[in-house]
């Protein structure tokens, strides 16, 4: 790791450096900032944003404050971003995925996630002029996710489908715009311009999250993706025993023991980001020994240089698909931040 990271504890065992991670975000990295899945890949605000964090926290100033440029600039007038979906990448072959251009949706959880970028840039700097220059990206991207709220409390997953037959509220976005609001309320207050309506709007949503699920997968049945299991209680919308129970009544389900987490609940394939994120959740929950072992399987998903491979097909036994997603790497450095409190800001995406 660069010598950037501001160190607040020792791990409590040696860790293998994360440069290889790091190498792999650098390596992809686009002149104006953008920071794509791969080299000649999809890119969307939601992942680059994830990058810069990543980027952040091994001390590549220069590296991140041009992914947050970049986002900044490729900002629409109306707040949003048009965010290309590689999860629709068809494969090239059995175990890569095709280099063609995907669809693009504006995105409402892409949206909203500038704001945790941001956020966590601030609190891993303790540079408040930071919050003041983009501060007028996120608001206007929370202005964006709120015209797309409905009454009950959800958002619509894209402007593309709000008011359309395919208008539907996605929980693990949902979960994740959760979060996105409290890190912009917190920058609101920071720059001296509370905003008591994205309170509002932000409690109406955790009431959904909480107590109307017929507002989600009302044109798809997604609860046997890891994502809505978890992010209810890393987005901070489901808290104490009522997340616990959560936690504890999917565990089996999602997760293949030495492994890590499933992606999807019926695939035997488990991935580094999943199981990352899946590690934040356990230390927002106070579940920290659980947490390091879950990190430690992935050290056994990894290229000879340290970067982490996208997944592992456990019953074949193989590396599926044979990618390395900047992204991913980003969801590692992360995971090592908040489990063995690297640096200041290690407590942003799971507080």
């Amino acid at each position: 790791m660069s010598q950037g990271v501001v160190s607040r504890r020792a791990p409590p065992r040696p860790r293998d450096p994360l440069g290889g991670a790091v190498s792999c975000m650098l390596e992809a990295q686009e002149p104006d900032g953008a920071i794509p899945w791969f080299t000649g890949g999809p890119w969307d605000p939601w992942n680059h944003g994830e990058c810069v964090m990543g980027l952040a926290v091994a001390g590549e100033w220069d590296a991140a404050r041009a992914g947050l440029d970049c986002l900044m600039a490729r900002q629409g007038a109306d707040g949003g971003w048009l965010g290309e979906y590689g999860n629709m990448l068809p494969m090239a072959d059995r175990l890569h995925m095709a280099r063609v251009q995907p669809p693009a949706f504006r995105d409402t959880n892409f949206a909203a996630y500038c704001a945790v970028v941001v956020w966590h840039f601030v609190t891993l700097t303790g540079e408040a002029e930071v919050a003041r220059r983009y501060w007028p990206m996120v608001r206007k991207a929370m202005a964006f996710i709120l015209s797309l709220q409905h009454p009950q409390g959800d958002i619509s997953w894209s402007q593309e489908a709000h008011g359309t037959s395919a208008d539907d509220a996605v929980r693990a976005g949902c979960a994740s715009i959760h979060k996105s609001l409290d890190c912009a309320l917190r920058l609101a207050n920071l720059v001296g311009e509370p905003q008591p309506a994205w309170g509002a709007a932000r409690a109406q949503l955790g009431e959904a999250l909480r107590g109307r699920p017929a507002r989600f997968d009302r044109t798809a049945d997604r609860s046997g993706f890891a994502m809505d299991w978890y992010y209810p209680m890393l987005g901070g919308a489901l808290q104490g025993a009522a997340a616990l129970e959560r936690l504890d009544a999917g565990w089996d389900r999602f997760v293949e023991p030495g492994v890590g987490c499933r992606c999807v609940v019926e695939q035997p394939w488990a991935t580094v980001a999943e199981s990352c994120e899946l590690v934040m959740t356990l230390i927002a929950l106070d579940r920290r020994d659980q947490a390091a072992e879950l990190l430690t399987w992935q050290d056994a998903h990894r290229d000879a240089n340290g970067a982490y491979w996208m997944g592992w097909q456990f019953e074949e036994a193989i590396i599926w698909p044979e990618e390395r997603p900047t992204w991913t790497q980003a969801a590692a450095i992360l995971a090592h931040d908040a489990v063995y409190d690297l640096t200041r800001a290690s407590a942003v995406l799971v507080r």
